[in-house]
């Protein structure tokens, strides 16, 4: 079975919510899924991500869709202490 993390469609016409899964690569985008992940809102541009459970599929062999891909460099960049 591949596993993919990627994103399942939420929300009503026009307000988009998106979940970030884990699901079997051969099942429909909103259908089953394996365990969720975070969520990414793109109406406010807000990125939550559980780092246990994303580690956690990473290291079994998960790989992320280009888009999650994205929203996890962002949301590790937002995260990331400043500078000093």
């Amino acid at each position: 079975m591949a596993v993919r993390i990627r994103l399942a469609r939420m929300g009503s016409k026009k307000k988009p919510y998106y979940r970030i899964v884990a699901a079997d690569s051969h099942s429909p985008r909103d259908g089953r899924f394996l365990d969720r992940i975070g969520t990414y809102n793109p109406m406010i541009e807000e990125i939550i991500i559980n780092d246990e459970r994303l580690n956690y599929w990473s290291g079994v062999g998960a790989l992320p869709t280009t888009t999650v891909a994205r929203l996890i460099r962002k949301y590790r960049k937002a995260a990331a202490p400043a500078p000093v």
